[in-house]
Order: C-alpha cells, then sequence, then structure tokens
C-alpha cells in the first residue's frame, strides 16, 4: 500500500514540477529555528517554511546555492510517515526527520541531486528540515537532538 502511495506521489510531483514554470514558483514565509544538541550545540538556521502541497511539491529545487545558516522546514498539519526524493534539486542535503515533540528521529545526510530514490523517515513526522549536504556531521547533529521551533511547540 504505501508503495502505490509513494508510485501516486511521485507522479503528482513529477507533473507538477514539469508544469510549474520558472515565472511560477512558490515564495516562503520565512522563520528562525535552533537545532540544540545532546552535546550542547545550538545551532540558529534561517529557513522557509513550506507549508502547502504547491511549497511543498517545489520546496528547493531549481536552486544552485543555499547560504550556510539556511534551509527549508516542510510541516505537515499531522505526524506521518514521509518520503522525499532529488528531483530537480541542484545542491546536496540532509534530511532532517523531525517528531511532533522536535526530536529528530532520523538524519539522512547528503541526498543526491537529481536522485528519484526514495528517502523515508524512520517514523511518523510532523517537519523536515533540510539544510546543507554534510552540515548535519559537522556541526554534531544527530537524531534525539532537538529543533526548536512553534511548529513543534516547544519555542519560547
Amino acid at each position: 500500500m504505501i508503495g502505490r502511495v509513494l508510485k501516486v506521489l511521485f507522479f503528482w510531483l513529477s507533473a507538477v514540477s514539469a508544469a510549474v514554470p520558472a515565472a511560477a514558483l512558490e515564495t516562503f514565509e520565512r522563520s528562525t529555528l535552533v537545532v540544540e544538541t545532546a552535546a550542547g550545540g545550538s545551532f540558529r538556521f534561517d529557513v522557509e517554511l513550506a507549508l502547502t502541497s504547491a511549497q511543498q511539491a517545489q520546496g528547493l529545487m531549481f536552486r544552485e546555492t543555499m547560504a550556510a545558516d539556511a534551509g527549508m522546514l516542510f510541516v505537515y498539519d499531522r505526524p506521518q510517515p514521509a518520503a522525499f526524493w532529488m528531483k530537480n534539486t541542484l545542491i546536496t542535503l540532509d534530511m532532517l526527520f523531525v517528531g511532533s515533540d522536535g526530536r529528530i528521529v532520523n538524519i539522512h545526510e547528503r541526498a543526491v541531486p537529481g536522485s528519484l530514490d526514495a528517502v523515508r523517515s524512520a517514523g511518523p513526522v510532523k517537519g523536515i528540515l533540510e539544510i546543507n549536504g554534510g552540515m548535519s556531521a559537522r556541526l554534531g547533529i544527530r537524531p534525539g537532538d532537538r529543533v526548536v521551533h512553534p511548529v513543534f511547540g516547544n519555542a519560547p
């Protein structure tokens, strides 16, 4: 069943990405979040929020660069299993799958640009934080670390 749902999702995303001319690209609300590591590190990222299905379908497609402290936070209405791919994505990304409590469930490091392989969460997630590839390892971010942002109900 999940395989069938993924095939339908991939087909829909392919159709959307093929039909979206550059002039019709989505715009994104911006926000700040912090990743707190078990080792005591605290790292701030300026992120774009992918809240709608159109924004989530576009994601970081067609971008050639991204600032070191930037990212995109994909937000779901409710926790759910998630799968992403890298079609039309030109930069290497780390994908941090975040549970409803803000804890990182799993990390996929250095997703390959243009790959159609599904990158899956290890369980239900409320959000996915995409940052530059290799940044998780460089900063020592690991599963179990905490993403602090209002969508997870843990921001001051």
